[in-house]
């Protein structure tokens, strides 16, 4: 779940937004000193960044999403070199801090996609170990920022969760849109997994089917009372046993795959993230996994995870680039005592349909 962490991009020496450290889930004086050893400078083939996606602008470069103060946002001509750029939302939105409390600006885990000739941006208001939480909506013209139809226009709240009353984390949206060209919005984190629900046709925003659950981690659902908490002092530190979150939903041939991520992000050296996936032929469901094994029953195959390089890997999206599919998300990185590194893969398909690395 999102993170406390995450990173924020910070001002770096463009004047631009760039992250703060992605570790500082716990802030404590443990939490403090991991930062702290875990500062590098910013390297531009190797960025830090948290919960990644991406869309090439009209202007022919790449632009990527993440986590960051107000939706933080970098750039390359190539893929490679990485440059900073604004935040995405120029101010916090008024009603995300009246919708969810101890929300500042610092967004989570965000969705970008293009329809109806707007740029439509998803980005997740919350507090770490909380299912307080709100998605909302930005769109534009245009994300080429020389533009002068470029800008950034907040359509407010989608959908909210509540604390005490919903089993589910209204954080880490994905928006999917099938072929008769219905809007369904994928969203979650721990409590009873991940959800979908329908959105209008008109605004791409407004729900008009209650969320149901496309993938947890075990076969049975867990209610708001039965959840046990684990803290370090007054931290939470998951949200119950239920630890999958991060939904992106792509469609490649007759399926609609469906990507998630298992266990813990956020914790340096100690994240144990790993990537799953499953397929189905409807966007609604069941994904099953390679073995048969239904997603909202516990299945997933794996795909990318801790390696000799990573400790863990996770929280991604999938974009296609000149017919080849690419994977993209964060890695913590050995080399630089765990910080979350961009890190993206191309991914084929085999015969059968089933997605293969190498």
């Amino acid at each position: 779940m999102k993170k406390l962490i995450l990173l924020s991009f910070i001002a770096c020496a463009l004047g631009v937004s760039a992250q703060t450290d992605p570790v500082g889930a716990s802030q404590n004086d443990t939490a403090g000193k991991e930062r702290a050893k875990r500062r590098m400078p910013w390297i531009t083939s190797r960025p830090d960044v948290h919960d990644p996606v991406i869309a090439k602008g009209e202007d022919g470069r790449f632009y990527i999403f993440a986590t960051g103060m107000r939706v933080g946002v970098m750039s390359s001509a190539d893929l490679k070199e990485w440059k900073f750029e604004p935040s995405a939302l120029k101010e916090t939105p008024a009603w995300a801090m009246d919708t969810v409390p101890g929300y500042r600006g610092h967004t989570w885990a965000p969705d970008i996609s293009r329809h109806n000739g707007l740029w439509h941006l998803y980005y997740s208001c919350s507090t770490f170990g909380k299912n307080g939480s709100a998605i909302g909506l930005a769109v534009n013209k245009t994300l080429d920022p020389k533009s002068p139809d470029f800008g950034w226009v907040d359509k407010g709240m989608v959908i909210a969760s509540h604390k005490g009353k919903d089993n589910w984390n209204a954080i880490d949206p994905n928006l999917i849109v099938d072929k008769k060209g219905r809007p369904y919005l994928t969203f979650g984190s721990f409590w009873d997994g991940i959800q979908l629900v329908e959105l209008s046709k008109k605004d791409y925003k407004t729900p008009v089917s209650e969320p149901r659950t496309i993938s947890r981690r075990f076969a049975r659902k867990f209610t708001v009372d039965n959840i046990e908490f684990t803290k370090e002092g007054d931290n939470v530190i998951e949200a119950g046993p239920n630890a999958v979150e991060a939904p992106f939903i792509y469609k490649h041939g007759k399926y609609y795959y469906l990507f998630v991520s298992f266990d813990f992000c956020c914790r340096g050296e100690n994240s144990t993230y790993k990537t799953v996936y499953g397929r189905s032929k409807k966007i609604t469901g069941p994904y099953v996994d390679k073995e048969g094994k239904r997603m909202d029953e516990g299945g997933g195959t794996f795909l990318f995870g801790p390696d000799e390089k990573f400790f863990g890997i996770g929280h991604n999206a999938a974009f296609e680039h000149d017919g080849q599919t690419y994977f993209i998300s964060h890695a913590y990185e050995k080399e630089s005592n765990g910080r979350a590194k961009l890190f993206i893969r191309p991914i084929n398909f085999d015969k059968k349909g089933w997605i293969v690395t190498e």
